[in-house]
């Protein structure tokens, strides 16, 4: 069986000097092509590490990682740079837009700074753009927009690239809950139709629940890759939380029942 994200064996230890910090322990996650996984956890487990040390971003201490077949522990910084740039999509909670360009020159951005000629760029934005509803604000800028939109230009720029992977940290988390339905709406659609892979952190049993499988993270490690017998009682109580939680106490409550 082929997947398009295999890790195995992932160590990550934040070395100050004077200080260790055994961020991941013995990491292994297999995704397959045009999965939605959600990564879960209580705050501190490790979730956004994960994510940045199969995606790339961070070095491993330990482990190999492979993307789309790729060897990603034996590659230059710059072939990650180049890999992420053209394989990858990152959807952030804070949007992490220029504020002095418009709407679809952030969303153009990328594919500039790769080399694309700039009236190709700017109909591949547009056409983003459109995908997630936004065509008509396009030359607005970020500040004249409400926070789904911004968070929906930051969903437009991290697909202009056609990337094969999405990884998203806590995309909802800035948005209020109407909002980040319409946030989850938006990435289920395309995923459905572009058939890319996402790969979810987040702490929302809203978000969870639309997932196709959750991974569930204690201390460092993943204690369920959303396979197991465990994970369809894990699944069933992300989708009583979202029946019964009105306090903002989901994420306690199921760490505590899964």
């Amino acid at each position: 069986m082929e997947y398009i994200i295999e890790a195995k064996d992932v160590e990550k230890i934040y070395d100050t000097g004077k200080l260790k910090v055994h961020a991941l322990k013995g990491i292994d996650l297999n995704v397959m092509e045009g999965e939605m996984v959600g990564i879960m956890g209580p705050s501190g487990c490790g979730k956004t590490t994960m994510l940045n040390c199969i995606s790339g971003l961070d070095d491993l201490t330990e482990g190999t990682v492979y993307l789309e077949g790729r060897h990603l522990n034996t590659m230059s910084d710059d072939d990650k740079t180049v890999l992420r740039a053209h394989r990858m999509g990152f959807i952030f909670q804070f949007f992490n837009l220029l504020p002095v360009l418009s709407a679809v020159e952030n969303v153009e951005l990328p594919l500039l700074v790769g080399g694309m000629k700039p009236g190709e760029a700017r109909i591949r934005a547009l056409e983003m753009m459109d995908m997630v509803g936004l065509k008509d604000q396009a030359n607005q800028r970020p500040a004249e927009l409400s926070g789904g939109q911004q968070q929906r230009v930051t969903i437009a720029r991290s697909l202009v690239n056609k990337p094969a992977i999405i990884w998203a940290d806590e995309p909802t988390g800035n948005l209020d809950s109407e909002t980040s339905k319409e946030i989850v709406d938006l990435i289920v659609d395309l995923n459905r139709k572009n058939k890319q892979t996402f790969i979810v952190v987040t702490h929302d049993p809203k978000v969870g629940q639309r997932m196709n499988r959750i991974v569930w993270m204690e201390s460092g490690k993943i204690v369920d890759d959303g396979t197991s017998a465990k994970s369809d009682r894990l699944k069933e109580n992300l989708e009583c939380l979202v029946e019964t939680d009105k306090n903002g106490v989901a994420e306690q409550t199921l760490n505590e029942d899964a």
